[in-house]
């Protein structure tokens, strides 16, 4: 489910596409078919309870930090990748920080997206690129 939540969390802002998300949900749903979770979701139609569902279903005690870390990286490298508007991207990232579910926010790499636009504040691009592009590569090597 940790996967299924970076996906959840990244189309409720805006950061993937409901093709993306479900395309995803249906691989998953194919690999384990037997899982009442995915089933609930594959014949769930309607996006927003779906996102409920997966964000009201999910055991954050037991949350597998560093599967769901590598998903969302990898995600957010695309996103990062293809945003050309680094102040853009910047604020998207602080929307999703505060999207994440409070017991990881102040853990890294997640906590990063609550401070890494502060460089923009005195037009330091760079510092700023430089702290999001070590986030985005925290779970490399």
């Amino acid at each position: 489910m940790e996967e299924l939540l970076v996906y959840a969390i990244l189309l409720y802002e805006g950061l993937v596409t409901e093709n993306e998300y479900n395309k995803r949900l249906d691989e998953l749903f194919l690999a384990t078919p037997e899982n009442d979770d995915l089933l609930y979701l594959e014949w769930e139609t309607d996006i927003s309870k779906a996102i409920i569902y997966v964000r009201t279903h999910i055991d954050y005690k037991n949350l597998n930090l560093e599967q769901f870390g590598r998903i969302l990286m990898s995600k957010l490298k695309v996103v990062y990748n293809n945003c050309p508007d680094i102040k853009y991207f910047a604020s998207q990232m602080y929307r999703l920080w505060e999207s994440l579910p409070g017991n990881i926010q102040k853990i890294e790499p997640f906590w990063t997206l609550c401070y890494a636009d502060d460089p923009l504040s005195w037009g330091d691009e760079k510092q700023t690129r430089d702290i999001y592009e070590h986030m985005l590569s925290y779970y490399e090597g």
